[in-house]
C-alpha cells in the first residue's frame, strides 16, 4: 500500500528502531554460486514470467529454483520484482514463486473480481493447488504481509514458516499515513496521481522512492516503468489500482489476533528502521502476538521496501529460519 499525499504521501518513511545483527551463516558451494549470480534485471524478470488461468483470473508469476516451494508476497504498487534479488539468493534452496496480486502487476482479472486481502489470500491457495504445491516458506512485505497472515489463518496446514518484514498488522492497519491514499483511491484518483511518477522519473525518486528507499536514486527507469505501467495501461486497470487500495478499509485484519496467537508456525521479523509509515511498535507487535516467535531484526538506514536495497539481509534471514 502507498502512502501520504501522493508526494508526502510518498514522501514518508523514516522510523522503526534500532539494529540486530545476525551471526552470518557458514558458506557453502551453494552460497558462493547464489552470491556470484548477476541481480536480475527488468528483461530476465519479464520474460521468466509466467501465467495460470485460475478462476480468479490470469494470474502472473516468476518461479524458480526446485524442491520445496518458498512464496514471495509484494507491496503495493508493486508486483513480483519486488523480490528479484532475495530469489536470486535463494532459488539455489528453495522453489522461489513470486506471484502478482490481482490489481496490481501483470495480473489480468474481471471488473467483477474482488481485490480484497481475504480475496488475494484465496487466490494463492488457488495458484499453489494449480501448480501442486502444498505447504510454502512465506515471505511478505507491506500489504502482502497483510494478506500473508490471512492465508496463515484460513490454511495453517500450508504454512512451513512466515518472514515478515515492515508490514499491516490489526492495530496499525491501514496505518495513518496510508489513509490518505485510500481516500484518494475512493475518490478514484491515485491512478492520476501514480501516472505523473512514468512522465517525470525525477518526481517518483524524489516522492515515492523517497519514501520508501535509502537510496531513491538507486531507483531505476526500467524498475518505475515495470511497476508502474501495468497500473494504467488501460481504464479497467486504472480502477482496480484504485480497488485495490480502496480495500483496505476497513482494516481487513480485524479480528485476526487470536487465531494468530494459535499458530504454531516459526515467525522471523525483519523490520527497517527508518520506516516512518508501520511502526517499531508493529514489529514488537507481532513478536509479541506469535507463540513462536524468532524475534526481530532491525536493519538500521532500512526503509519500507528495503527488501530491493538489502536483498542480502532477507536470504540470509530465510535461511536461517529455513535451517538452509
Amino acid at each position: 500500500m502507498k502512502r501520504r499525499q501522493f508526494m508526502a504521501m510518498t514522501a514518508a518513511a523514516v522510523a522503526a528502531g534500532v539494529a540486530g545483527a545476525c551471526a552470518p551463516l557458514t558458506s557453502t558451494r551453494r552460497t558462493v554460486a547464489a552470491a556470484a549470480m548477476p541481480a536480475t534485471g527488468v528483461t530476465a524478470f519479464a520474460a521468466a514470467r509466467r501465467y495460470a488461468e485460475l478462476a480468479f483470473g490470469r494470474i502472473a508469476y516468476v518461479e524458480r529454483g526446485s524442491g520445496e516451494a518458498a512464496l514471495f508476497l509484494h507491496g503495493a504498487p508493486l508486483n513480483g520484482y519486488q523480490w528479484r534479488g532475495a530469489i536470486d539468493r535463494l532459488s539455489p534452496y528453495r522453489r522461489c514463486l513470486a506471484p502478482d496480486f490481482m490489481g496490481l502487476g501483470y495480473s489480468q482479472v474481471s471488473e467483477h473480481q474482488s481485490l480484497a486481502a481475504d480475496a488475494q489470500a484465496e487466490m494463492l491457495a488457488s495458484l499453489l493447488d494449480s501448480l501442486a504445491i502444498g505447504a510454502v516458506d512465506l515471505v511478505a512485505s507491506d500489504s502482502g504481509g497483510a494478506v500473508a497472515q490471512l492465508f496463515l489463518v484460513r490454511y495453517p496446514e500450508r504454512v512451513r514458516s512466515l518472514l515478515l518484514t515492515n508490514c499491516d498488522v490489526e492495530p496499525d492497519s491501514p496505518p495513518a499515513k496510508v489513509k490518505p491514499i485510500v481516500e484518494m483511491a475512493r475518490a478514484g484518483t491515485l491512478d492520476d496521481m501514480t501516472a505523473q511518477w512514468l512522465t517525470d522519473k525525477a518526481l517518483a525518486r524524489s516522492t515515492f522512492g523517497a519514501a520508501v528507499f535509502r537510496d531513491p536514486a538507486g531507483f531505476a527507469d526500467e524498475t518505475i516503468e515495470y511497476y508502474i505501467a501495468p497500473l494504467l495501461s488501460t481504464p479497467l486497470r486504472r480502477a482496480q489500482y484504485n480497488a485495490f487500495h480502496a480495500a483496505f478499509e476497513p482494516n481487513p485484519l480485524a479480528g485476526i489476533e487470536a487465531e494468530l496467537k494459535r499458530s504454531t508456525v516459526p515467525l522471523r521479523v525483519v523490520w527497517g528502521a527508518a520506516d516512518d509509515i508501520f511502526a517499531q511498535s508493529d514489529a514488537e507487535y507481532l513478536d509479541r502476538v506469535f507463540p513462536n516467535s524468532r524475534g526481530i531484526r532491525r536493519v538500521p538506514g532500512a526503509k519500507l521496501f528495503f527488501p530491493e536495497e538489502f536483498p542480502e539481509v532477507i536470504a540470509e534471514e530465510a535461511r536461517r529460519l529455513w535451517k538452509v
